[in-house]
Parts: structure tokens; sequence; C-alpha cells
């Protein structure tokens, strides 16, 4: 089972997405939908300390999610503290497509960034 909670900061002028669960080919269809309902949110944080595990249908939701979101000209950072998803966001290169950061101020920090930087 996957829970996903949603939240707007306004003072930061950026959404969060939270799932909770296991990512994997039984809960991707829930995970790929709430990632296009932010594909316009111009600065997206998506939080995957609550996911335990992540497969590769998980994974490339979450890849297909970020590109939605920068051909919609947005930015996206993963948030994300465990260090077995962290290892595999490391060893698959996905840390060479889009930032991710181990605490929620260094992800909102990283909004920021010139990418080209």
């Amino acid at each position: 089972m996957l829970d996903i909670e949603s939240l707007h900061n306004e003072a930061a002028s950026y959404h969060l997405l939270r799932p909770t669960g296991e990512l994997d080919a039984y809960t991707v269809a829930q995970f790929r939908e709430a990632l296009a309902e932010h594909a316009t949110s111009g600065r997206l944080v998506v939080d995957l300390c609550g996911v335990p595990f992540i497969d590769s249908a998980g994974l490339g939701a979450l890849i297909g999610g970020i590109r939605r979101v920068r051909e919609n000209e947005g930015r996206v950072v993963v948030y994300c503290n465990g260090t077995t998803l962290l290892r595999l966001l490391h060893t698959t290169g996905f840390d060479r497509i889009v930032p991710v950061e181990e605490t929620l101020d260094a992800a909102v920090g990283a909004l920021d960034r010139d990418p080209d930087a």
C-alpha cells in the first residue's frame, strides 16, 4: 500500500510530494498519477524518506515525472535520508539527473541553485 501526501509551502513557494510505503509495480500507477498532477507545480520536492523500497517501475515513474516537470520549465529535487535508498539513487546515476538531498532544508535550497553552476 502506498499513501501519498501533497503539501504546498506558500512561504518558500514549493510543493512537497510525500509517498509513504513501497514504490513498486503494484503502486506505481498511483505514484505516476500524483507526479502528473504536480507537473506544472514549478518547484517540486519529492520526499522519499517514507519509501523503504523502490523498484525499477517506481524509479521509471519518478524519472518520467521529473521529465514532465522540466518540460513545463519547473525544478525538481528529491529528498531522501534512508541509507539503502540513497545508495540506490547514487548507484543508478539518478543523482546525476536530479539533485538528491539528505535534508528538507537542503532540498529546498537546491531548488534555488543554478542547475548549470
